[in-house]
């Protein structure tokens, strides 16, 4: 047989879909279609913040069991950091409260008091995010005592998943590494941290690298079809299906957040690193992802929400007719993290600078778009101090990559070439880690090689622009200093 299907299920922190390969083993043909998708959407009307983690199994089974072939193999990726918690008798303790709840607020600088920063980030590599697991597993002991008493086990979102999937634990190393809890020199859960947060090295098993077969699942028709674990964070997984063509190439993963980073063999996590907030994620093959964490869209996606914009295209249309740099936020500003009002705080954050205050949907998408290509730009230049070389391409991938006004902005800001592409990497990235488990591809590189063939690249020739450029030093002033993401 030269045709293998995989499918791949990918979650994302507002949707989710089931997606199906097609996979030639001869001529390295790859297609990719959609099969089901459904909403995520955050619960709010709890003592938290939530996922609806029974209606998001439900729809992973439905979409699963109405595919129409029978898969070689299937694979789940999800967003980071977010857990759940069972008790002895695999029961779960209380609802899979939301990243973006509030309940950790206060324990990031706690744990900087107490613990010292430089101690942390020695021991995980992994920037300070005030949603980490870490502070998660904190706020759960401090806040829910009876329950936290009753813990056995705690898996992440794709493990639980594959679990429910299975029957079998497991907990997959690039998801482990978002929590701050995994040592960064042994690859094993870090005593010191899980006793702060309130956490026993009994709850967890030893992470495991993708590739490992986790069980099986049955199907409706009674077909067992192997379980994988992929790259199950969904921005390695991106990584993986990102089209490198060095290791001088940054990649820019361009979604609700933004990544943008560079892949190593060894971690970054000397005073500098800790200085820049540079977080030092799992990889495929052992390696790392040295990358710092942008809000990304999820300032134009709420801004887009709050004003009833469903046309993208006709925004960005109205976007180009408009002068560059009339306004500029800092993305990363804690601020935006979960507003009540995406638009007033942007407004309230122009203001605050002495700028001009942008009223339109179209003047708010301006000052994103602007704000974020000079934030690259920085983030760029402070990656490549890491690198200790400069960098010859950035790869985009992910949603935002079919942003073309984007794109060519990145390019400019930067003055580097950018190639866009793929859309849905996250998913490739899912079928990939699963068709080098198979042997159908040897490894990393023979996938990437496989995305160049297949995946539709679009470049992005960075060009002389006199007003992004003129926007530069008051950027700089905007950012430095700046309290980032609740740091």
């Amino acid at each position: 047989m030269t045709i293998r299907h995989i499918a791949a299920v990918d979650l994302g922190a507002s949707s989710g879909r089931v997606m199906l390969a097609r996979f030639d083993t001869v001529s390295g043909a790859l297609g990719l279609v959609e099969h089901h998708r459904f909403v995520n959407p955050l619960q709010t009307g709890q003592k938290y913040q939530c996922w609806d983690i029974d209606f998001l199994e439900k729809e992973i089974v439905q979409g699963l069991n109405t595919l129409p072939v029978v898969p070689f193999s299937l694979g789940i990726d999800t967003w980071g950091v977010d857990l759940v918690m069972l008790d002895k008798q695999a029961e779960r303790l209380g609802p899979c409260v939301s990243y973006r709840d509030a309940r950790t607020d206060g324990l990031l600088s706690r744990a900087q008091h107490e613990l010292g920063c430089e101690h942390i980030y020695q021991r995980t590599g992994i920037q300070f995010l005030p949603f980490n697991t870490l502070y998660q597993l904190r706020a759960f002991a401090d806040t829910e005592p009876e329950l936290h008493r009753r813990v056995a086990h705690v898996l992440m979102i794709p493990d639980y998943l594959a679990w429910r999937l299975t029957g079998v634990m497991n907990w997959e190393y690039t998801n482990a590494t978002t929590t701050q809890l995994l040592n960064v020199q042994s690859g094993l859960w870090d005593k010191p941290l899980l006793n702060w947060c309130g956490a026993k090295a009994a709850w967890f098993g030893k992470p495991c690298q993708p590739g490992k077969p986790i069980g099986h699942w049955q199907n409706e028709a009674g077909q067992r079809i192997p379980v994988v674990a992929v790259a199950s964070h969904d921005t390695a997984s991106a990584v993986l299906a990102t089209p490198l063509e060095d290791r001088d190439s940054l990649f820019l993963s361009s979604g609700t957040w933004s990544l943008m980073g560079f892949e190593s063999d060894k971690p970054c996590i000397d005073r500098a690193a800790l200085a820049d907030n540079l977080t030092n994620e799992g990889s495929v093959e052992g390696r790392y992802r040295v990358l710092k964490n942008i809000m990304g869209l999820w300032l134009l996606q709420r801004m887009c929400d709050e004003l009833n914009i469903g046309d993208l295209s006709e925004l960005i249309n109205d976007v180009n007719r408009l002068p560059i740099g009339q306004s500029l936020i800092h993305p990363n500003d804690a601020r935006f993290i979960h507003p009540t009002s995406m638009v007033k705080e942007i407004q309230d954050a122009c203001a605050a600078q002495s700028m001009a205050i942008p009223q339109s949907g179209a003047e708010l998408a301006r000052c994103i778009f602007d704000s974020l290509a000079l934030f690259y730009r920085q983030v760029m230049q402070c990656l490549t101090q890491h690198h200790g070389r400069p960098f010859r391409y950035i790869h985009i991938v992910g949603g935002g990559s079919q942003n073309r006004l984007l794109n060519q902005l990145c390019a400019d800001a930067c003055q580097l070439p950018v190639i866009a592409g793929p859309v849905e990497a996250s998913a490739l990235g899912n079928i990939g880690a699963q068709l080098i488990a198979s042997g159908d591809l040897y490894d990393a590189a023979a996938f990437r090689h496989c995305i160049r063939d297949n995946a539709l690249l679009t470049h992005f020739t960075p060009q002389h622009n006199p007003a992004l450029t003129a926007c530069w030093p008051r950027f700089q002033a905007l950012t430095q200093p700046t309290k980032e993401l609740c740091l």
